[in-house]
């Protein structure tokens, strides 16, 4: 069940508190549902402060916000505030949630539920439990010589933790996977702490860095999987949200084969599909995300075309945004005109629509080809 009391999920006109390493997507989300809202994450990036009432831009410690600020940011806004809404950050440190909600009330998942999915002997025992399939996960490396393995770091997000086993030693927090063939899917869905539905599903791909072969590139959606495969996940979705108790917006990343899939995680909060499924068919995620915390799940539905697509721009050398920056409206998670952007960190996301994944990814490369072009040789000319 939420931590949330019922009472603060009334429509009073309060601000509601999000944060997340990137809390645009969550206040965009909310600013089209008629929300208001205060953003603690760490870029404040350009539109992030379009879509809130106020944004903080707070250090970042290791994987994710660096404890004090946070908890100090939190505490001073919480007398404004309903509830918080979070994002990505938090996997890694369910203490740190636990933390937040003695000084406000979470709206979306309880510490102990994401403590649950996102320890990785916990989840391969309760996916076995279900029946549900999964690649066989260690704390241990695999023996010296044995490929297919690939070690992970327990709560890590967008993909930079992950590595090729070989040769790997156990480092604290980090856990073990055998490599599963397969097309990378994620299912997002919305919970009640017993029933879920699926909104739709997206196709994921990564953008690999030198050291970072399996880094985050985007995803697109919806797609739509053989009738039989996405009834077995929604089945597995409906199954995990009755044994954990997950609340509100979720997703469930899998590899799928065929009609076979294997699920990999559960990323037990609002994701990076936000932007592929808000608004579709009139629904509004963050209406959907606050409803399913009072108990009130969607009818099931299909997600409809066209397909949506976002990339993460990462940057090839460090560049500096122009002053006179006039950014393509097809981009979002804009930096700030004036500022510097390291080497492999991210410079924007770039959007795009049509009719098939193929077309958009396609739209995509070129897009973010031509934008980068632009950055590089200082140019600002509005696209």
């Amino acid at each position: 069940m939420p931590i949330a009391r019922r009472s603060t999920l009334s429509a009073e006109p309060r601000r509601t508190l999000v944060a997340a390493l990137s809390g645009r997507a969550l206040a965009a989300a909310a600013r089209r549902a008629g929300e208001r809202v205060l953003v603690l994450d760490l870029f404040a990036d350009e539109d992030t402060g379009a879509c809130a009432e106020r944004c903080i831009k707070l250090p970042p410690d290791g994987a994710g916000f660096e404890r004090q600020a946070l908890l100090a940011a939190v505490d001073e806004l919480a007398p404004a505030a309903r509830g918080l809404v979070y994002g990505a950050g938090f996997e890694h440190d369910p203490p740190l949630l636990a933390a937040l909600a003695k000084c406000v009330p979470l709206l979306g998942n309880t510490p102990e539920a994401v403590a649950a999915v996102k320890d990785p002997q916990r989840l391969a025992r309760l996916l076995a439990r279900l029946g549900l399939p999964h690649p066989q996960t260690a704390c241990a490396p695999p023996p010296a010589g044995q490929k297919g393995w690939l070690r992970k770091l327990a709560g890590g997000s967008g993909g930079s933790h992950v590595a090729v086993a070989a040769g790997a030693t156990a480092a604290p927090g980090s856990y073990f996977q055998r490599r599963v063939r397969g097309r990378q899917l994620s299912a997002l869905l919305v919970a009640d702490g017993r029933a879920a539905r699926v909104l739709g599903f997206s196709e994921q791909w990564v953008a690999p860095a030198a050291d970072a072969p399996f880094r985050y590139g985007g995803c697109a959606g919806p797609v739509m999987p053989p009738q039989r495969l996405a009834g077995a996940i929604a089945d597995a979705c409906q199954a995990l949200a009755a044994a954990t108790g997950l609340v509100g917006l979720n997703s469930l990343d899998l590899l799928v084969e065929e009609n076979r899939f294997w699920i990999l995680e559960i990323n037990p909060r609002p994701g990076a599909t936000l932007d592929l499924f808000d608004g579709r068919a009139g629904l509004s995620l963050w209406r959907l995300h606050l409803d399913a915390l009072r108990g009130r799940l969607p009818p099931s539905s299909a997600a409809a075309a066209p397909v949506r697509a976002a990339a993460i721009l990462y940057a090839p050398s460090a560049i500096a945004i122009p002053r006179d920056m006039i950014w393509p409206r097809w981009t979002a998670d804009r930096e700030t005109p004036g500022s510097r952007v390291p080497r492999d960190a991210p410079v924007c996301t770039v959007r795009a629509a049509a009719a098939s994944v193929a077309a958009a990814r396609a739209q995509l490369e070129r897009r973010s080809k031509q934008l980068l072009a632009r950055l590089l040789a200082g140019a600002a000319v509005p696209a």
